[in-house]
């Protein structure tokens, strides 16, 4: 069963991107092939159904697609967000004006899919890191244009965390900021100089020597960035709980028990928003 933890998304939210989702897709003259073929009067009954084990998220996306194309239609969810499901299992239940089942079909299992693709990939990571150690897995900023709220609750969805939604949540100092700052130290104190005082702030590090130079003018957060699992185990009795620690870097299923062994908190992963599989969902007439 899906966390009772998992708050859905405001629909003022969700709505913006359907309908953008809906009008790139109607065109200039709507859905032509349905009005052409199905009588106003027919009406259908259907299902969204699983075509292979995943986690579920995107459910409202995918209903409010079916609503504002018609809001007489009956939309029943079957599995939740955050809900496993196996080859079979029915997500969604849809009665009513066939039309409106066929012209929203599309967009709802293109939300549905990748949503729930996002979930299960998630999910995969938090599943082999847990018995290694306490780490949360968290998602980055690596999100489709768009639709990072609900790549963000899909991460959720599939039992991991988010990191920033952008660029004004928190002070994020990566290698980049070091170069043009002149080092780990002087990008520290003029990022401490403007942030406010509930404004966090995390520095990247490649290396223990940099690590030293952050913890030595402290710091509330580190990114230790592509260290192998033995780099961060020291990493991690170097900060001895004085920061946050986060490990970041290519990581994946084979490698993230290692990594969550080293006892870093955080284990934050890209991929997981950029470049997840689908889960293959299916539309039929019931």
């Amino acid at each position: 069963m899906p966390d009772d933890r998992l708050l859905p998304l405001p629909r003022i939210l969700i709505e913006p991107v359907v309908r953008a989702a809906l009008l790139e897709d109607l065109g200039r003259a709507g859905d032509i092939t349905t009005d052409a073929i199905v009588p106003p009067s027919e009406r259908m009954e259907a299902v969204i159904a699983s075509r292979q084990d995943g986690v579920i998220a995107g459910t409202d996306a995918a209903a409010i697609a079916f609503e504002l194309i018609d809001p007489t239609l009956s939309v029943t969810v079957e599995h939740p967000d955050g809900a496993r499901v196996v080859p079979g299992d029915v997500v969604i239940r849809l009665s009513g004006p066939a039309r409106a089942v066929l012209t929203a079909e599309r967009v709802a299992l293109n939300l549905l899919c990748r949503l729930s693709g996002v979930a299960t990939a998630t999910a995969s990571l938090v599943d082999a890191a847990r018995p290694h150690g306490k780490a949360s897995i968290v998602c980055t900023r690596k999100t489709t244009p768009g639709l990072r709220a609900l790549e963000k609750h899909a991460v959720r969805a599939g039992g991991g965390s988010n990191h920033r939604f952008g660029l004004d949540d928190a002070v994020l100092i990566k290698d980049n900021h070091v170069a043009v700052a002149g080092g780990i130290v002087p990008a520290i104190e003029r990022a401490r100089a403007r942030a406010g005082h509930l404004v966090k702030i995390e520095v990247e590090v490649d290396t223990l020597a940099q690590l030293e130079e952050a913890l030595r003018v402290g710091i509330d957060a580190v990114l230790l960035d592509n260290m192998n699992p033995e780099t961060l185990t020291r990493a991690v009795a170097m900060v001895d709980g004085r920061a946050i620690t986060e490990a970041s870097g290519r990581i994946n299923r084979d490698t993230v028990g290692a990594v969550a062994a080293s006892g870093v908190d955080l284990i934050s992963v890209g991929w997981i928003t950029h470049s997840s599989a689908i889960i293959d969902l299916g539309l039929d007439a019931a």
